[in-house]
């Protein structure tokens, strides 16, 4: 089958088989390997990306189910010049380690931000508490979310 979709603002065909997950579909035939697959039944959130603005995990959806979408992988989220102020934020706080999680994390922490840039640590931890992570704890992943918060404040007051 064919699906259209729009992937990091480039528009994409591809012609998969009508049961290839989203997940598998970016990474093996987008080549888009930031989005990881890890339980593959929607439980650890490494294979979050944003569709349509929302953070949906893409190991429970078709590619086909994608047709007509704008989706957003983490690759999507920054440019080739620097990281994102989230991306910062991450590294300073040393919020990550084996990094496996780190791309569902990040993505579902921008979609956080984008709705709510004040949202609390309680807020960012019940957000969070779908997105697994053996490495570090949480407790940095929190530290460096909340501290990304002023970008985000700063982006919604220029869009007002």
């Amino acid at each position: 089958m064919k699906s259209r979709f729009e992937v990091n603002g480039t528009s994409v065909e591809v012609e998969v088989e009508p049961r290839l997950t989203l997940a598998d579909c970016l990474r093996h035939e987008l080549r888009l390997t930031g989005t990881h697959v890890g339980c593959e039944h929607g439980v650890c959130g490494a294979c979050t990306v944003l569709l349509d603005g929302a953070a949906v995990r893409s190991c429970l959806m078709l590619a086909v189910q994608a047709d007509g979408s704008k989706i957003v992988t983490v690759e999507g989220l920054s440019n080739d010049a620097d990281l994102t102020p989230l991306q910062k934020s991450f590294r300073k706080h040393h919020a990550l380690q084996c990094g496996f999680c780190t791309p569902g994390m990040i993505t579902t922490a921008h979609a956080l931000l984008s709705e709510e840039p004040d949202c609390d640590a309680a807020r960012v931890r019940e957000v969070l508490s779908g997105n697994l992570c053996r490495c570090t704890g949480y407790i940095s992943i929190v530290e460096a979310v909340l501290a990304a918060r002023a970008a985000y404040k700063s982006r919604a007051a220029e869009n007002g």
